[in-house]
């Protein structure tokens, strides 16, 4: 168990993990892309009607994933971000600085989608309820952690104080969770916890197929946007000369 373990310890390295990434990130990209056909396909054409919304509520196959995600891409980032601070790994930096742009980009959706869906539902693009004003808090972290380590010249202060900033910010996150429960708010309770869901099967389905999507784009987007990272980062080394010289 320890030999195995210590084998996926040599993937820490940014030379080694260059190659594994630019394996994995095109089959998580066709995974993204049948779970996207799949969920789309169940979401608006084989999920029934619902009886107080209408149609519009078909929004939350697109609005309640790309919450769940621009969440969850926070929570990785403060992981590689206590890792990178605890261990120095290089790889640790590379990785945050590749998850940030997707986390916005769904942080941003989750915000859009939900106006688009607030409209016909509350009669208003936007209210400043506790979900939605956390969840805004949520994009600006995203935006203000690009924003700082774009400022800084050297590449490994950049990660450290973009690493301390996320982990700072990821209180953040149980507070976007549970302020439907903590608050008195006009955004809907969790229609799936842990004691079930309260939605029909084939709703359920398409929301999950959704959320496989999204956590399959994720992932190809920061494993094919860190190799770039590690060319620019690691640009003066040998092995990423030898490589540049193989492929011109």
């Amino acid at each position: 168990m320890t030999n195995r373990l210590f084998n996926w310890f040599k993937f820490a390295s940014p030379q080694r993990f260059y190659p594994l990434a630019g394996k994995l990130w095109p089959l998580f990209a066709l995974l993204s892309v049948a779970f996207g056909l799949a969920g789309l396909w169940m979401g608006l054409f084989v999920a029934p009607i619902d009886a107080q919304q209408g149609q519009g509520y078909r929004i939350i196959f697109v609005h309640v994933p790309a919450s769940w995600m621009a969440m969850f891409i926070y929570c990785v980032m403060a992981f590689w971000a206590a890792i990178g601070l605890v261990f120095n790994t290089r790889l640790s930096g590379m990785m945050s600085a590749a998850l940030a742009p997707t986390g916005a980009r769904f942080a941003f959706l989750a915000l859009w989608t939900g106006a688009l869906w607030g409209k016909p539902m509350w009669g208003t693009w936007w209210v400043w309820d506790a979900r939605l004003t956390s969840s805004l808090m949520l994009f600006f972290l995203y935006l203000g952690f690009l924003a700082l380590t774009t400022a800084i010249d050297d590449p490994r202060r950049a990660d450290r104080a973009g690493a301390v900033l996320t982990l700072v910010g990821v209180v953040n996150v149980p507070i976007i969770y549970f302020s439907v429960t903590w608050w008195n708010t006009l955004h809907q309770g969790a229609s799936i916890s842990t004691k079930g869901s309260s939605m029909a099967v084939t709703m359920l389905w398409g929301m999950l197929l959704m959320a496989l999507c999204f956590w399959m784009y994720s992932i190809a987007m920061a494993l094919y946007r860190v190799r770039t990272i590690i060319l620019e980062r690691e640009r003066h080394t040998t092995w990423v000369r030898n490589l540049q010289e193989i492929k011109a």
